[in-house]
């Protein structure tokens, strides 16, 4: 039998599994391919055709090294499309092939019912053929290096969206001009109509006029609310040539994208290991691939200390919440049990747990996952733990095993993908069209090299001076960009 029929019909043995055990997904059409034709594949992100740019090649060099010299090896990759694409890599074993494939439905799965991703363009694999052929006709109109140069500063900023704003609405509803308050100038009073023209003057009362619509649009806030899209900012009001517009709106559209797989990278990892260890250990292992198996398998969930594999973290705590539902351990009753001997025999035999692991990878994403769900006893069942820097003895350390520290480390870790949160505060700032952003500080002080690229970057598309109000060291700290020069200056916050 080809190669070609045995991975058709172990497609679908998978696939007739998966939805036994109730998993939903769109097609799903995998594609066979040599380990350069993946690593070429992986470094455009998964997409066969992309916008050329340098970044990709340095993808490809890395990760072609990196199977050369048995470094990493890429085992699955799949698209978030309608149809799902998923890449199968030829010189596989047949039982990587089958974890491959249960792996993938259980990804494509997450892609269809979980809330994060109800927003992305399901025809993304179009979308960015049609973004490769506009970069390339901007490159043979106005040339490669400065294509590639706008892109590299457009990259550098591709976090400055707003992650949460395809579910809210930040902005109120602007009112249309005419159903906007209208002040009239009517100028002094005078007792007799005949005075009126020789009291108010058509010139003094233009005058006049013009003087409360400059008051006007001082007192009107640009932007009216802090706005944590930059990005759109940008597109909006920044004096950008047409092709510089198209480039931004090209790099925001494929952040937005992208942004959900980083939101819920340990639940949908989580998600698509439980169901291929599922599958694999209840239905389609043969008793000659077992020792292969288990190799493979534990490979992926291995961690090193002071790391979080997203892989582990997310089938363990999927697990976990199974074994509390099925065991009935959730509820006022369970908190309130002081007696530790009690609460490790509770065992209700309520067997929700499969039910329950289905409304979570439907209604959650990493943060809300991990702040819900990961319990004191996870944690310590886990050896879970937080480290730091120790400066007296020049070496890294477990800093702490206590269970709000652990959770509260991880949860910061996550947040806004542990980057700065940067939002537009004045389009107009002191009346002098400079731009200036604010930075909401955390605890954490930003890198100030990265903040002054940042600056540089953003003077580049803003024509104008950027400033950048931040914390360092507990004072406040205002960051300038002219063009030329950088400088900074302490300010109160």
């Amino acid at each position: 039998m080809s190669l070609t029929a045995r991975l058709h019909d172990l497609k679908q043995e998978i696939e007739g599994y998966a939805r036994e055990y109730g998993l939903d997904f769109f097609e799903t059409i995998f594609e066979v391919l040599t380990y350069d034709e993946l690593n070429m594949v992986a470094s455009y992100g998964g997409f066969p055709n992309r916008y050329p740019h340098w970044r990709f090649g340095m993808e490809y060099e890395q990760l072609a090294k990196g199977y050369e010299y048995g470094l990493s090896k890429i085992y699955e990759m799949v698209i978030n499309n309608d149809p799902c694409y998923a890449y199968l890599l030829e010189s596989n074993a047949e039982v990587d092939q089958k974890i491959v494939m249960a792996h993938v439905y259980g990804h494509c799965d997450f892609f269809k019912n979980n809330f994060s991703f109800e927003k992305t363009n399901r025809k993304m694999m179009d979308e960015m053929a049609n973004h490769a052929t506009r970069v390339r006709r901007w490159i043979d109109r106005i040339g490669l290096d400065k294509v590639e140069d706008f892109v590299d500063r457009s990259l550098s900023l591709e976090n400055l969206i707003d992650y949460h704003s395809t579910f809210f609405t930040r902005r109120p509803a602007r009112k249309p001009e005419d159903e906007e308050e209208i002040q009239k100038v009517t100028g002094f009073k005078v007792d007799r109509e005949y005075m009126r023209g020789y009291v108010n003057p058509v010139e003094y009362l233009e005058e006049q006029r013009k003087k409360l619509e400059d008051e006007k649009q001082r007192a009107k806030r640009f932007p009216e609310r802090p706005e944590r899209d930059v990005l759109l900012f940008l597109l909006e009001h920044a004096p950008l040539e047409r092709w510089e517009f198209d480039l931004l709106a090209i790099i925001r559209e494929e952040s937005y994208y992208f942004a959900p797989q980083g939101q819920t990278k340990i639940m949908n990892e989580g998600w698509a290991s439980y169901w291929h260890s599922t599958i694999m250990t209840q239905r389609a292992l043969k008793d000659s691939e077992v020792i292969d198996y288990a190799d493979h398998h534990s490979g992926t969930m291995g961690t090193r200390p002071g790391s979080v594999n997203p892989y582990k973290l997310g089938i363990e705590l999927f697990r976990h919440i199974e074994d509390r539902w099925n065991k009935g351990r959730f509820g006022k009753e369970y908190d309130d049990c002081d007696d530790l001997r009690d609460r490790r025999a509770w065992d209700r035999k309520l067997g929700l747990g499969r039910q329950k692991i289905f409304e979570v990878r439907r209604h959650y994403n990493d943060v809300t996952f991990i702040d819900e769900f990961l319990t004191p006893e996870f944690a310590i069942e886990q050896r879970m733990f937080t480290y730091g820097f120790n400066e007296k003895r020049n070496v890294w350390e477990i800093a702490s095993r206590e269970f709000k520290q652990v959770k509260d480390k991880l949860l910061h870790q996550l947040t806004n993908f542990g980057q700065p949160v940067i939002e537009v505060v004045d389009g107009n700032f002191e009346n002098r069209a400079e731009l200036c952003l604010a930075h909401k500080h955390d605890g954490t002080d930003l890198k100030m090299d990265y903040a002054r690229d940042t600056l540089r970057n953003l003077q580049t598309m803003w024509k104008r001076p950027v400033n950048l109000v931040t914390r360092l060291d507990g004072k406040g700290l205002m960051l300038r960009f002219d063009g030329k020069d950088h400088s900074e200056k302490k300010v109160e916050l």
